[in-house]
């Protein structure tokens, strides 16, 4: 397990042969600041689709190009003892990229996300990780003077289960440290 400093220079390892990063939403890679690592680099074509100021249509096309990059960098929901992923998303474009498309996925996933059991890690999604997007995105949208519609419907209605990858495609640092949600 490394530090979040320790995780991010761990992370800078994987950029070195890419040119396209695609995004998942995760607040776990913000706070070890492998987000804004990435958006500095101007040598990246990094396919964004939490830039501000975009509309719905531009937000959808980048998440379908982030598909297709050379390396999908995102958190993950649970990560089993036995080391099977479980993950829940809204649009779906995070557990796609976790399953098929990028090149290779890096995940940066807290202590917090180990779970004992494939059970655990869905009751940690239900009860835990969904519960705490739901409240961030609703405040968001309160804070911007929209109403709130964010619910366990269409924070975690596509779940992926992944016991097994292309060797090699898949990286997690786990960071000795609660993050995210």
């Amino acid at each position: 397990m490394q530090t979040s400093s320790e995780a991010l220079e761990l992370a800078k390892t994987f950029f070195a042969d890419i040119s396209t990063i695609g995004l998942g939403g995760s607040t776990s890679v913000a706070q070890i600041g492998l987000l804004n690592y990435i958006l500095k680099r101007k040598d990246l074509t990094v396919s964004n689709q939490y830039e501000q100021g975009i509309d719905m249509q531009e937000n959808l096309n980048r998440r379908r190009e982030g598909l297709l990059a050379d390396l999908y960098v995102t958190g993950c929901n649970a990560i089993t003892e036995n080391g099977e992923l479980v993950n829940a998303d809204g649009s779906g474009n995070r557990v796609a990229a976790q399953i098929f498309g990028p090149k290779k996925v890096l995940l940066i996933v807290g202590k917090n996300k180990i779970v004992p059991t494939l059970k655990d890690g869905f009751d940690r999604i239900t009860n835990i990780a969904a519960v705490k997007n739901i409240n961030r995105m609703n405040n968001k949208a309160k804070e911007m003077g929209k109403e709130p519609k964010y619910n366990q419907e269409n924070i975690a209605n596509k779940f992926a289960y992944i016991n097994g990858d292309i060797k090699g495609r898949t990286h997690i640092i786990i960071v000795n440290e609660e993050l995210g949600f």
